[in-house]
């Protein structure tokens, strides 16, 4: 019999990309922009404020980030590591993780979106969805400076 020389699946891919579960928890996010900290043209900081519910019946350990990163002067970029702000949260069923965070773009707009990886205690993995979110300087009008 012949054999297959393809390689075993890596389990680093297995860890990127665990399936989706979708409806097993809930993203809401909301933007501001944070004119104080920011250097128009040259740099515009938004903060945002992210609220994970766990919708489920069983604990899930968020563990892993991945971010994509819309900036249309800078370009895109991927953003990824362990948990959330040096946390790796255990999230209860019905229960909620809240944190916020920041993102420095070279344009006045953008737009986040992603995944989060959890960890149930069993060791099933899987991801959750980060809906896209716009960042948006409320003095846009203003040329971008490239």
């Amino acid at each position: 019999m012949a054999q297959d020389n393809k390689p075993a699946p890596h389990p680093p891919d297995l860890l990127r990309r665990p399936p989706i579960l979708a409806g097993r928890f809930r993203v809401s996010v909301r933007s501001v922009f944070a004119r104080e900290e920011s250097n128009p043209p040259w740099s515009y900081v938004f903060v945002y404020f992210i609220r994970i519910e766990n919708l489920g019946d069983t604990d899930a350990q968020l563990f892993w980030r991945h971010w994509k990163i819309h900036d249309p002067v800078a370009g895109d970029h991927e953003v990824e590591g362990e948990g959330v702000v040096g946390e790796s949260p255990v999230i209860p069923p019905r229960g909620s993780h809240s944190y916020s965070s920041y993102c420095v773009l070279r344009g006045a707009y953008g737009h986040m979106e992603g995944y989060y990886h959890f960890r149930e205690t069993d060791g099933k993995l899987f991801r959750a969805v980060i809906p896209r979110f716009e960042l948006v300087a409320e003095d846009a009008s203003q040329p971008i400076q490239a």
